[in-house]
């Protein structure tokens, strides 16, 4: 009887346990299934996600497309081709394309920020054009570089497309819509981007892009030192030319 007595008390013992447990559980939050997650839950994932892929996978490709395509220059022997002329072009581009950058680290995107992205990406596009036209009369351009150019024509554009998106009524307001008022002011940034990705993308910025194509523009000068356009092999662009120094008429 002791025995018995014993099993019942542990089975109170685990029901009163079980009944305590569920007491202490929070309600579950029924979702209905034609909204399976709430719009602002939503748009603050998305945002999140949108800022990261736009911080750690956009810029890292950029610097490696940008690495590749210098890669690609040394191997058809810029130096003695089309010169220090398409070197000084390389070095406008990243110009263009990094101004943009610090904009985005350290200041507050407003209308003003956008306006003047916008423009440095228009000019970046022309000045693509201008390098392009001016190599593949002069260098062999390859299949593998013009993919290159393809990336970083292309990569300039998502970045600045992303944050238009993360900052869409200010973009609105530079058209007169929406219901902010545009901004015109440089600001820091607030809340500031980490003091390790700064650190980080700036020595990347500077070991990947800055550097290689510095060393270009030096090697460019030794060979031959002028910033004149060099003579043209041919008189129309070609994408595939085969250029040869020993060809060339100086």
């Amino acid at each position: 009887m002791a025995t018995l007595s014993n099993v019942r008390n542990m089975l109170t013992s685990s029901v009163d346990v079980i009944s305590w447990a569920r007491s202490r559980r929070k309600p579950r939050t029924i979702i209905p299934m034609d909204n399976p997650l709430p719009w602002r839950s939503h748009s603050i994932g998305v945002d999140v996600a949108t800022r990261r892929y736009l911080l750690y996978a956009v810029l890292p490709l950029w610097l490696g497309a940008g690495l590749a395509d210098y890669i690609f220059h040394r191997r058809t022997r810029i130096a003695h081709t089309s010169g220090a002329h398409e070197s000084i072009i390389h070095l406008l581009m990243m110009t263009e394309t990094g101004i943009p950058l610090l904009m985005g680290l350290f200041l507050d995107i407003n209308a003003l920020v956008l306006a003047i992205m916008g423009t440095f990406f228009v000019a970046h596009e022309a000045t693509a054009y201008w390098d392009v036209n001016y190599a593949e009369t002069r260098r062999t351009v390859t299949p593998n570089e013009q993919h290159a150019h393809s990336a970083l024509e292309v990569i300039p554009f998502m970045a600045l497309s992303m944050t238009v998106c993360l900052n869409w009524e200010q973009a609105l307001s530079l058209l007169r819509l929406g219901p902010e008022r545009p901004s015109f002011r440089l600001r820091p940034r607030r809340p500031p981007a980490s003091r390790g990705y700064i650190i980080g993308i700036l020595s990347a910025v500077v070991a990947l892009g800055g550097v290689p194509y510095v060393e270009e523009l030096v090697r460019c000068l030794r060979a031959n030192p002028t910033l004149d356009e060099t003579p043209t092999v041919t008189d129309t662009a070609e994408g595939n030319l085969r250029v040869d120094a020993s060809e060339r008429v100086d």
